[in-house]
């Protein structure tokens, strides 16, 4: 026994590498989830702000808050995300940019387009 490797006892994952395409793949599956776990929410609101018009001003007051202006930017990026991440595995299921160059470059260009292009629809929205 005193020749069996040492192996971990635990596993730690903020101390494991991840690839970028790792990292963009991570986040596109939990922009999905977190879009899908919204649409509860967004719905209440189309609700109330089709109600009445003051219904219409208290959707308003939640969506002009700091926590609804927070929530309005993660749906934003979260859904440039998706939909860039979304496109991009689509164009490697039909062999573009499956070499490892390539692939590096758009993960990590996904992952700036998206923050810029969340930021823009906040602010076209708010």
């Amino acid at each position: 026994m005193a020749n069996r490797l040492r192996r971990p006892v635990h596993l730690n994952l903020l101390k494991i590498w991840m690839p970028i395409g790792a990292i963009s793949s991570i986040v596109h599956r939990a922009t999905g989830v977190f879009l899908f776990l919204a649409l509860p929410y967004l719905i209440y609101l189309l609700d109330l702000s089709l109600s009445d018009a003051a219904g219409y001003l208290q959707a308003k007051e939640a969506v002009h808050s700091p926590i609804g202006m927070v929530f309005v930017f993660l749906l934003m990026w979260s859904l440039a995300h998706h939909l860039l991440a979304g496109i991009r595995y689509l164009l490697i299921d039909i062999d573009v940019g499956v070499q490892k160059g390539p692939a590096r470059r758009s993960a990590s260009a996904i992952l700036v387009m998206g923050l810029i292009l969340g930021l823009s629809l906040t602010m076209g929205v708010l």
